[in-house]
């Protein structure tokens, strides 16, 4: 098909058609949340245990590599105006199967870590109540996301800023006492003086050696799900010609400031060894700084940053499932919208798949086994998804060289550095076979693509031929 062809299917009824409310402060602020996640607050204790010092170089290397994937999906979304998400342009460059798989893909990828946030929002609310029934939290956190973004796209984006607005100022509170604490040798209880040496001076930057720096990346892969959640959004971007780029060109400076300079001041005022696992690190400084109401703070702090992972899957969901009903791919209720332009019939369907994961989720005897397996899988899937957006970019390249020329958007390194990524995610999926729990993931994760192709197979043969 050309790329004409999503064209004469919206362009003639806008009632049917997703509509740009989101404003460039939104997409700004959606790309952060995207790129800062429940996994930076929780995880980075055990990546921190797992590699050392070298942690701040294994965040610093998988940001680097998603932000080319990121101006790979920028300038395939902006070579044509029509193309939704990258459901659009992977069905477009790579086939309908491409589409159907990226879809449904990414569709249970957001379930999935929803199922996660849901279950994290619960525990985070024991901490203020623990009589509270573990499933109350979980289902008043779905209902009112659910409320919010059945009403306007513009609340979604609302909500979403000022959810992204609490994590950055926390980051930023972070690294600023750290460096206060370095700049004026604070010592804690424990004899530890905060200094930049803390790094270095126990071992070195690669205390484990190679074996403890690759471990990182196992862990810290989840941390960046939803990075790419700006293109879900470029749908619904007043001017996507002007914050599209914006909003990923800035993704170098975030991930220096959110996750390499955030990890720089832990381990400098609490040196690597001392950092507990199973504890957020960002409570622990608070607590050295002398803040009482730390935990509190830091509990709502990622409270809101899981709330925030949720309203994401929740938005992001119901518009793949527009996107795939408008291609015949998923059932055509999903393709109708609602008197506000939302797919509040996708909405629903992804909060009810929320609760019923989250209830299968709590009959699990071990939560935390099951949550590891859980976020390994939804890391497994989104690089799934991050590598179609870069094999569609190989795609058009290849094919559609007249609309790369044109483009004012162009990706750094071209068609080479996307084999380069591929080759990094083919690398991080030979690491998660090193651990038991992660290899127990990798080994599930194929039973999902044999369902859809399944799926897809019946499906088609099921179409009218045309």
């Amino acid at each position: 098909m050309s790329t004409d062809a999503p064209a004469e299917q919206s362009g003639h009824d806008s009632a049917d058609d997703l509509q740009r409310n989101l404003s460039n402060r939104h997409i700004q602020l959606i790309a952060i949340g995207g790129a800062i996640g429940t996994g930076l607050f929780m995880g980075s204790g055990k990546t921190i245990s797992l590699a050392g010092p070298s942690i701040v170089f294994v965040y610093a290397i998988i940001g680097i590599m998603l932000f080319f994937v990121m101006r790979a999906m920028g300038e395939l979304l902006l070579s044509n105006l029509q193309y939704k998400s990258f459901i659009d342009f992977s069905a477009d460059l790579l086939g309908p199967w491409a589409g159907f798989f990226t879809g449904w893909t990414y569709w249970f990828c957001w379930i999935i870590t929803g199922i996660a946030d849901v279950i994290a929002i619960s525990a985070y609310a024991q901490f203020w109540w623990p009589d509270l029934p573990q499933w109350a939290p979980a289902i008043a956190c779905v209902a009112v996301l659910l409320s919010l973004n059945l009403l306007t796209v513009k609340l979604f984006g609302e909500v979403e800023f000022w959810f992204a607005m609490i994590k950055i100022v926390a980051i930023v509170t972070l690294v600023g006492t750290g460096l206060y604490m370095v700049l004026t040798g604070f010592s804690s209880p424990a004899g530890r003086t905060a200094s930049l040496a803390n790094l270095w001076n126990d071992g070195g930057m690669f205390p484990h050696g190679a074996m403890g720096f690759f471990a990182g990346f196992q862990i810290a892969v989840f941390a960046f799900v939803g990075i790419e959640l700006v293109g879900t959004t470029a749908a619904e971007a007043k001017d996507p010609h002007r914050t599209l780029p914006r909003a990923i060109n800035s993704i170098p400076v975030r991930i220096i400031i959110f996750y390499v300079c955030a990890l720089i001041a832990i381990m400098a005022v609490t040196p690597w060894r001392d950092v507990v696992p199973s504890k957020s690190p960002f409570v622990e400084l608070f607590v050295l700084a002398g803040l009482p109401a730390a935990a509190s703070i830091i509990n709502f702090v990622v409270l809101t940053s899981a709330a925030s992972s949720a309203n994401s899957g929740v938005f992001s969901t119901s518009r793949m499932l527009y996107g795939l009903a408008q291609e015949g791919d998923a059932p055509k209720v999903f393709g109708k919208l609602s008197a506000a332009s939302v797919p509040s019939r996708g909405l629903v369907f992804s909060c009810v798949c929320l609760l019923g994961g989250a209830f299968l989720m709590w009959v699990v005897p071990n939560l935390v086994e099951a949550f590891t397996l859980v976020t390994t899988v939804s890391a497994i899937l989104f690089m799934f998804v991050w590598s179609l957006i870069l094999l569609s970019y190989i795609s058009y390249r290849k094919h559609r060289a007249e609309l790369h020329q044109a483009s004012r958007y162009r990706m750094p390194g071209g068609v080479a550095m996307c084999w380069a990524c591929l080759a990094f995610f083919a690398g991080i999926i030979v690491l998660l076979t090193f651990e038991a729990d992660t290899r127990q993931a990798l080994l599930a994760t194929p039973l999902w693509f044999v369902l859809l192709g399944v799926a897809y197979v019946s499906m088609r043969s099921r179409k009218p031929r045309g």
